[in-house]
């Protein structure tokens, strides 16, 4: 019987990069689940052992490329790479923002996806049928006030997977990018408000159904089963109720 494909999900301990190992191992992937918080990702991976599936997890910072390196020694093949680590800090303007929230959001939306993607590169080639999926946003593919540093970060992820995409083109790998808008999960405003319920509960206020991180695990793994030779190239998703990064239906 053949070994089932494997499938590498970053920031896997939550949210959407929970959600995300979910579907695939349910679609049939052994998963490996990474993230900083191994308790999480060992509760996560448990529970789909329990389910009948395969999963591992593997505690890893995707921005220590030592330790992403030596992550990638373990694999000879890979079929699936979902770079979904990542993150917002803050709302500030550019004028009063903090440098460092810059700096952490560049290193953990493209810098992270960069290690992952250079490192696992060869075992996904080595596959015959790789698929490298980035996870960027909306925010990459326009802007609002008070979202600098995480529009320029997740920017940087889109321009990453357009290059990648001409860099490897003739080779037996596929690059996704999908581009989320309005999601509510656990942590994802809390993180950017750093710990305000108030804050990060106005994102949503008024906003009747937004995007659920099943949501967008679904339609990672939608993109990733489709023929091998079709190519999402790039797939935005949003709530019905979110027509724009600004332009947004509350009902208050």
């Amino acid at each position: 019987m053949p070994s089932a494909p494997i499938a590498v999900v970053t920031g896997a301990s939550s949210g959407i990069g929970a959600a995300t190992a979910r579907q695939l191992a349910a679609a049939g992937y052994r998963v490996v689940l990474t993230a900083r918080r191994k308790d999480r990702i060992e509760a996560v991976a448990e529970e789909l052992v329990a389910a009948g599936h395969q999963a591992v997890p593997y505690a890893l910072d995707v921005t220590d490329r030592a330790a992403v390196d030596e992550f990638a020694t373990a694999f000879k093949t890979i079929a699936v790479l979902v770079n979904n680590a990542g993150g917002a800090l803050g709302a500030d303007s550019i004028a009063t923002s903090d440098p460092a929230d810059w700096r952490q959001m560049y290193e953990t939306n493209v810098l992270g996806t960069l290690n992952l993607t250079q490192a696992l590169l060869p075992a996904l080639t080595a596959s015959g049928d790789g698929t490298v999926v980035i996870l960027s946003s909306t925010a990459g593919h326009g802007t609002y006030e008070g979202g600098g540093g995480y529009v320029a970060a997740k920017h940087g992820a889109h321009v990453l997977a357009e290059t990648l995409r001409l860099e490897i083109v003739g080779t037996p790998v596929r690059v996704i990018e999908v581009a989320p808008g309005m999601v509510k999960t656990d942590e994802f405003a809390l993180t950017r408000f750093d710990g305000d319920q108030e804050k990060a509960a106005k994102v949503y206020a008024g906003v009747a159904e937004p995007l659920t991180a099943d949501d967008v695990a679904e339609t990672i793994t939608w993109a990733v089963s489709r023929p091998s030779h079709v190519n999402i190239d790039l797939l935005v998703v949003r709530p019905r109720a979110q027509a724009s990064n600004t332009k947004v239906h509350r009902e208050l």
